[in-house]
């Protein structure tokens, strides 16, 4: 992502031929993937100027930019402030707000992942955030590290949670097997629509579609 760039790896000892022949027998699934990639609507790239919008769980923040001597960010109302000096480039910007962005990961994290831990039985060894450009959370089975990109403090609430069960359940199915899935259908029974929320393919519902009966 997201131009849907392909790159295949193989042992040194594997002949150019096989390596061909292979690459052929994906070429259907490979196009339509690319297709997939490249069809997705991308988001704009952010300079962190004032007037840009700013998603926080999944609600949209006005950024308005403040120089001052200290960095820092936040919410009031509908406006997301970061606190700048006037030098900064949009780099410098960009850090405060991901690290911002961490800090209320994290936190949210320790607030959800015990009760998911309880009713799967399943738990952690560590937990640990990072910017990740094609992942929403990755999990190391033999240390029991769960790893959550820091761009889910983007996105509604429950995409967190179903990357916490998603995350959990591969502690004891490495694959997306028809058991992994099982395990999921059990204990988050409406996760293919977080996941299509997650993945841009359906729209979070607004603060006042949450009003209306």
């Amino acid at each position: 992502p997201p131009d849907g760039h392909v790159m295949g790896t193989a042992p040194l000892s594997m002949s150019d031929a096989t390596i061909e022949r292979f690459v052929r027998t994906k070429a259907d699934w490979l196009t339509k993937h690319v297709a997939r990639c490249q069809s997705r609507p991308r988001p704009e790239k952010l300079t962190y100027q004032t007037g840009e919008t700013l998603m926080v769980w999944g609600r949209p923040y006005t950024l308005l930019v403040r120089h001052g001597g200290r960095a820092s960010m936040a919410l009031s109302g509908d406006i997301a402030a970061l606190t700048v000096r006037p030098a900064s480039t949009a780099g410098q910007r960009e850090k405060v707000v991901r690290e911002w962005y961490r800090a209320m990961l994290k936190t949210e994290i320790v607030r959800r992942l015990p009760a998911w831990e309880a009713a799967t039985g399943l738990r952690a060894g560590s937990v640990q955030t990072k910017a990740m450009s094609t992942r929403w959370g990755t999990c190391n089975p033999k240390t029991g590290k769960l790893w959550f990109n820091v761009h889910l403090a983007e996105k509604p609430p429950e995409c967190l949670e179903y990357i916490i069960v998603h995350e959990l359940l591969h502690l004891i199915e490495r694959k997306h097997t028809a058991r992994f899935y099982g395990l999921m259908d059990t204990y988050m029974p409406g996760w293919k629509t977080v996941r299509a929320l997650l993945n841009g393919k359906i729209a979070a519902r607004s603060p006042e579609q949450d009003n209306v009966e």
